[in-house]
């Protein structure tokens, strides 16, 4: 049973990140099951949730930045030891959060990897789309 807290209330939700997780825990059929990518930007779009997207090169090229002790660190890789990685994420803008599970259940990447949805957060400031 999946179990979820609501937005905040803040949110007559505008915009949610959705994170796009690789994960290599998904079956052959899990991948032939989803989706195109096309498909799904073309059903975000003509819905007028989809606002913005970028996909990240591969983990391998990643690196990690700390400072301890006025010391700049500088690893290779992702900043977690796991078999999932951070692929890429969507902006997207949903009315609540049923819409904002039901566009990430139809992203292909639910299929093969998984996807996070989060509401943005303004850091005080005014919301995005906000003046």
């Amino acid at each position: 049973m999946v179990t979820t807290s609501p937005l905040p209330k803040e949110a007559d939700v505008k915009y949610v990140m959705m994170i796009i997780h690789g994960d290599t825990e998904h079956s052959a059929a899990d991948a032939e099951a989803a989706p195109t990518a096309e498909s799904w930007f073309d059903e975000a779009r003509a819905r007028g949730a989809y606002d913005l997207g970028v996909r990240l090169e591969e983990r391998e090229t990643a690196r990690t930045v700390r400072v301890r002790s006025g010391e700049t660190l500088v690893t290779d890789g992702p900043f977690a030891e796991t078999r999932e990685w951070v692929a890429g994420f969507a902006l997207i803008e949903a009315a609540d959060e049923a819409e904002a599970i039901d566009l990430a259940r139809r992203n292909p990447a639910a299929h093969w990897g998984r996807v996070e949805i989060r509401p943005v957060h303004s850091f005080g400031g005014p919301l995005l789309g906000e003046e």
